[in-house]
């Protein structure tokens, strides 16, 4: 009828959300379609509550997902030298809860009155991007959508909760690699004991084994190749002593370097930190799951568009300082000041 609003739109209104804090509520982004300006700039209509409602049930969120993938592709590493040429492809997975309002049905968790989300992410770690998302019901099987979500020429590099040799297998038959923990009481059978070099003594290797089989002789050998295992001692803040137990099917790597894969796994967690404490994305603006979705990609899309903008991984310091900047309160000046700044800050750490 008498409403006009398109995908793009919407899409565009999404990532004024995220660039604006003051905007908190989807009421709130439908007050800013009012303003001549923001109309203006974003090439829309004044658009009413109703309208921004019912586009977050109607409009395909999946087509968010190659836009995704193409500012991925875009972004290059980080880092470089050594452990960047040999953890190319370095992909930490993880999943992250969101909580969400008693009538969201689809999104039923472990009480019957407690509903959330949950985003599933793949995050490049060598570029500091995200590179692949789903959002599913917060009750879903972790290891079941990282197989759904599996690529070629990844090394994925994931926690205890995805440990299972079906997996494992699933991830090495689609063209990739895998860094998983797994717990200290696997069975295995040693093929090979592998002498440890002083780099892998200073990472905190205590062992480095090639493994004829995973598993005993009970269970189906879904692997059916050569797998290692490589333990590393950690010690906490209180002075208690951990072994990180890794298996892996990368015999070639250096056993420092599947060490510094596992502990570069937190790259995920600290993202997901970002999203949800100063993107503010853990605050849903929509009951559906593809609108649900539609915000996460939308927030991806943002951290997608900082680092390539900045060359870094977003800071709250840069967050605030890009909101000052669209608003005319930043200099183009001051704002590549403070991308020197970041860029002198780096090369110090690093020098």
């Amino acid at each position: 009828g008498n409403r006009k609003l398109f995908f793009d739109q919407y899409a565009s209104l999404l990532l004024l959300y995220f660039f604006t804090p003051s905007l908190d509520s989807l009421r709130a982004l439908q007050e800013a379609t009012g303003w001549e300006k923001t109309r203006k700039k974003l090439g829309i209509e004044s658009t009413s509550l109703g309208s921004l409602s019912e586009a977050a049930r109607i409009f395909d969120a999946s087509h968010l997902e190659p836009i995704i993938h193409e500012l991925a592709a875009q972004a290059v590493p980080l880092s470089k030298g050594r452990e960047a040429e040999a953890l190319k492809g370095l992909t930490a997975v993880d999943g992250s809860v969101f909580s969400g309002m008693s009538r969201m049905a689809w999104a039923l968790w472990n009480k019957p009155d407690c509903r959330a989300a949950k985003l599933h992410l793949h995050f490049d770690v060598l570029k500091g991007v995200p590179c692949q998302a789903a959002v599913t019901p917060a009750a879903c099987s972790e290891p079941g959508q990282l197989e759904a979500m599996l690529q070629p020429d990844r090394l994925y590099v994931v926690d205890r909760g995805y440990a299972d040799y079906e997996l494992f297998a699933r991830i090495v038959g689609a063209g990739s690699s895998l860094v998983a923990r797994v717990k200290d009481s696997t069975a295995f059978t040693v093929k090979e004991e592998r002498p440890l070099d002083a780099a892998a003594k200073a990472a905190g290797v205590v062992r480095d084994v090639i493994l004829s089989r995973l598993g005993t002789s009970h269970h189906k050998d879904h692997l059916k190749r050569e797998m290692r295992l490589v333990i590393v001692r950690t010690i906490d803040r209180d002075g208690k002593a951990t072994e990180l137990w890794l298996i892996t099917d990368r015999l070639d790597l250096d056993a420092d370097l599947v060490a510094l894969a596992y502990r570069y796994r937190w790259t995920v967690e600290l993202f997901f930190r970002w999203l949800k404490c100063i993107l503010g994305a853990r605050h849903l603006i929509s009951q559906s799951r593809n609108g649900v979705t539609l915000q996460m990609y939308a927030a991806l899309i943002v951290s997608l568009l900082i680092v390539l903008r900045t060359g870094r991984k977003p800071t709250k310091r840069t967050y605030e300082t890009i909101h000052f900047y669209l608003i005319g309160w930043v200099t183009d000046e001051e704002f590549e000041a403070h991308l020197r700044k970041l860029e002198e800050r780096s090369s110090k750490k690093t020098g």
